[in-house]
């Protein structure tokens, strides 16, 4: 029983002795790190450049409508509404119809007309009767006159009725009193207030339906009192949303409010952007990035392309595939996607700025 512990401590031993006889190999100093093929596919290189520094400002705001592409419909005249052709958040064209209306104010417009069309046609073959006699010495001129006076009426009173059915009814009525609301621009439809079997009172005074076309959308942002100074029309602004938090929309400062809003202490900026894409939907939350160029000017690279470690900067210089150089810089400060640098490199020098992390410990380990 104890001859166990003998035997295995001459078994570690000679496994000892064993791995003494095997020489490890040692690393060449003067390998060099080459950026593989496969490597070069993963990287990205970026050009150290000067130029004025740029203070992004962060805000938060909503978006809306554009207010010079938004259009409120409103009904013609009282009536019942007979039908309803759309819903909220439908897309529509131009003329399209979204309601019908019976009126009776119409149906009384086309009765007045109808009265108005059988008087003129009645004057007008006074006039003709009594010109024919006036020309034969037959009438007098006072009876010609009052014929034309008469006819005149009759023909203003025709051409005001039409156009206050045309007004009535936007165009698009009929006999019966009926008149159809149509989409006065291309858009979405953002609101509807009115359904099937509804009234709509003489006296109303809201509107039907809302259309909006958000190929164009504004951003609206709250800017406290101690950044007032930081935001000018004309500034960029980047904007993302909950909803696409990896895309970033890009626009321009085109209004700054000069007062403060009592309640809130804050100002209002709007930022105007192209949504092309429809991406953009009126009420979302929105996260705004303005930049603003300071005067000072500074080395400027790619954020990512910095390798913090043990509380210093560095970055992965290129100079070729085979010829890479781990550089310490000095950090200004780093706005955006921007790092200014205060010094440890000059403009037109190349950096790695994706992946060069795999380089750097590569070259720090080496």
């Amino acid at each position: 029983m104890k001859i166990a512990p003998i035997t295995t401590l001459f078994f570690f031993a000679a496994i000892l002795f064993s791995c003494k006889d095997k020489k490890e190999p040692e690393a060449d100093p003067n390998a060099k790190i080459c950026i593989t093929d496969s490597m070069e596919q993963i990287i990205h290189i970026d050009s150290a450049s000067n130029g004025n520094i740029e203070n992004a400002l962060k805000l938060s705001g909503e978006i809306s409508f554009s207010d010079s592409k938004v259009v409120k419909v409103f009904p013609f005249s009282s009536g019942k509404v007979m039908e309803v052709k759309v819903s909220q958040g439908d897309k529509v064209s131009k003329g399209q119809v979204l309601a019908t209306i019976k009126s009776v104010e119409v149906a009384g417009n086309y009765s007045d007309l109808s009265t108005a069309e059988n008087d003129y046609n009645i004057a007008k073959r006074q006039l003709d009767n009594e010109a024919s006699l006036y020309k034969n010495g037959i009438a007098s001129e006072r009876e010609y006159s009052e014929a034309k006076e008469n006819y005149s009426k009759a023909a203003t009173a025709v051409q005001k009725l039409k156009e206050q059915i045309s007004i009535n009814g936007g165009g698009h009525t009929n006999v019966g009193g009926s008149y159809v609301i149509t989409a006065p621009i291309a858009g979405y439809v953002v609101e509807k207030k009115i359904n099937a079997g509804a009234f709509i009172r003489a006296d109303n005074t809201e509107n039907m339906f809302t259309i909006g076309d958000i190929s164009e959308v504004w951003v609206w942002a709250n800017v406290y009192e101690t950044d007032i100074a930081k935001v000018k029309e004309g500034y960029t602004a980047n904007v993302t949303t909950l909803a696409y938090p990896d895309k970033v929309f890009t626009g321009v400062i085109d209004k700054v409010s000069q007062i403060l809003d009592p309640e809130t202490k804050v100002m209002k900026i709007r930022v105007r952007l192209k949504n092309d894409n429809l991406q953009l939907k009126p009420e979302m939350f929105a996260n705004i990035t303005v930049l603003n160029k300071e005067g000072q000017d500074a080395i400027s690279i790619p954020a990512a392309a910095i390798v913090s470690e043990n509380g210093n900067n560095y970055v992965v210089l290129y100079h070729g595939k085979c010829d890479l150089k781990v550089q310490q810089v000095e950090l200004l400060k780093i706005s955006g996607d921007k790092a200014y640098l205060k010094s440890g490199l000059q403009a037109g020098k190349k950096v790695i700025s994706a992946n060069q992390i795999l380089l750097y410990r590569a070259l720090t380990e080496k």
